[in-house]
């Protein structure tokens, strides 16, 4: 049975992501930062005909619970991450925190480098790593300089990882805007107004949802001659 490591799954994607494979048969393991979330979420997924489900507590930032992750997770089929702290990521650039800028490059470049760095020796040779970057790095934005620069890295990293790790695949999706709770941090009470204007400027006439991007990812996961790349879900965003 496929066991699949999912590191940010107790919420939004990453939570689409666990109920999908758990519904194709599948043993997963949803690791963050928060208990409670994780909890919460363990609940959600807890429903008749799903079982192994496992979850696990990790700062992403933090090699020491990488590493100890990864041996307690072993054997592993595939490793996704969706875990990133962006709460501070967007400010004008003279605003903007020193400490803010790093903590995103830790979750979002610094995190996935640890994970790769510990996997491998508990990864199945037919198996993948794959991380998530995003639309700021194509379409960026004032006020977005770090998300767009973290999200650029992740990208390159993961060609370098694609043959340093290699048979292991290591590819990344790149969301368009989706319809996630980190939007009630953005916009608060203006989020079904920003969620709407955008949706009216993409070719697919909606924005993503959670489940949109989980399957991007068993795509991946699926495909065993795809590695070092990266497959954009994103309405067509990257176009207008």
């Amino acid at each position: 049975m496929t066991h699949a490591l999912i590191i940010g799954g107790s919420s939004g994607i990453g939570l689409a992501l666990a109920e999908l494979l758990l519904d194709r048969g599948a043993t997963v393991t949803i690791a963050g930062r928060s208990a409670e979330r994780l909890a919460a979420a363990a609940t959600k997924l807890a429903e008749p005909g799903k079982t192994g489900l496992q979850t696990s507590q990790v700062d992403v930032t933090r090699e020491d619970q990488v590493r100890r992750l990864l041996a307690e997770a072993a054997p592993v089929d595939h490793v996704v991450v969706t875990a990133a702290d962006v709460t501070g990521a967007y400010a004008p650039l003279p605003d903007f925190d020193l400490d803010g800028a790093r903590k995103v490059l830790e979750t979002k470049v610094i995190g996935p480098w640890l994970v790769a760095k510990h996997a491998r020796p508990h990864l199945a040779a037919s198996g993948s790593i794959t991380f998530t970057s995003g639309i700021a790095a194509y379409r960026p934005g004032p006020g977005g300089s770090m998300i767009a620069t973290a999200n650029g890295a992740l990208e390159a990293l993961v060609r370098s990882l694609a043959l340093e790790l290699a048979p292991v695949r290591v590819n990344v999706v790149s969301p368009g805007w989706v319809d996630t709770p980190i939007w009630d941090t953005f916009a608060g009470d203006a989020k079904a107004q920003r969620l709407a204007e955008m949706a009216a400027r993409l070719p697919v006439g909606r924005v993503g949802q959670p489940a949109d991007i989980a399957r991007a990812f068993v795509a991946l996961m699926d495909n065993g001659f795809t590695t070092g790349s990266v497959l954009h879900v994103d309405g067509g965003q990257r176009l207008v």
